[in-house]
């Protein structure tokens, strides 16, 4: 007779991270062990993990940025452990929190896979969303730059539609950003490649001569996450050798708020928002 297994819906610990970015690499996404921690330490009470005999089986993140919105992210579960409804089961506790919160809008970047499901739990399509990648050599760390200043902290708000200040602060630490006047751009390490973004400028130009910049004196792989209404942002990508590798769709579920994607040359990531 066998013996039923044992599963738990938990929040998920720093013990975790290990089997976690382990998930995330299964899956083939780019987040490192750090990117993980980021999550942790900003959410501490959004990072949700089902267990099953003692071993990580699936997780889900909700990134709050105040009561205007919140970002759920990383819904993985492990090969062996699909079609159980552990995703669902993870969605419908991280929306019943952010409801608790009084949260107006929740917002997710969806796979094809995963769309249908976010469907079902009330969520709509907003715009597309893609992926674009360029290779390089076989470092995954972005160039450190030689100055930076600190636009983003009046501005991004305005730009994102909420405050997301904890977030840029904390990868302005790892990863001090570039910029000139309000516009600014950051990067980070990934697991295969570097990471561009987010970048935010109202004038092109300037995100242009950030980008380039930063590039050129690369000599890693890269990915970017950009909206396709942003034509600049796609003129740019294509100019400089990227190409697209993934199409999501952005959804959103409660009150309506729009980010100002013309503005919007590369988002912080698809788990971030």
């Amino acid at each position: 007779m066998t013996e039923a297994c044992s599963e738990k819906l938990r929040r998920l610990r720093a013990e975790d991270i290990p089997a976690a970015a382990q998930l995330s690499a299964q899956a083939g996404w780019n987040q490192t062990e750090g990117d993980w921690w980021t999550l942790l330490e900003l959410s501490p009470e959004g990072c949700l993990a089902i267990e099953v005999d003692g071993h990580l089986a699936a997780t889900t993140t909700l990134l709050c940025y105040g009561r205007r919105l919140a970002w759920i992210g990383m819904v993985l579960t492990k090969a062996e452990y699909q079609r159980r409804g552990f995703a669902r089961r993870l969605m419908a506790h991280a929306l019943e929190t952010a409801d608790r919160m009084g949260i107006a809008t929740i917002k997710l970047d969806a796979t094809d896979q995963g769309q249908p499901l976010y469907e079902s739990l009330g969520f709509r399509s907003e715009q597309e969303i893609e992926r674009w990648s360029r290779s390089g050599g076989n470092g995954q760390s972005p160039p450190s730059p030689a100055s930076l200043e600190e636009p983003w902290r009046d501005f991004d708000s305005l730009v994102f539609g909420t405050d997301r200040s904890q977030l840029l602060e904390r990868l302005a630490r790892l990863n001090p950003p570039r910029s000139i006047s309000q516009s600014y751009l950051f990067t980070r390490p990934g697991r295969v490649t570097a990471y561009l973004g987010p970048c935010v400028s109202e004038d092109p130009r300037p995100a242009r001569h950030l980008i380039e910049e930063c590039v050129r004196d690369a000599r890693c792989a890269w990915s970017w996450d950009l909206f396709p209404r942003n034509q600049h942002a796609v003129a740019l990508a294509r100019d400089l050798g990227f190409s697209p590798q993934r199409h999501l769709v952005r959804m959103a579920r409660g009150k309506e708020l729009r980010e100002k994607e013309n503005v919007i040359h590369a988002i912080a990531g698809f788990e971030l928002g």
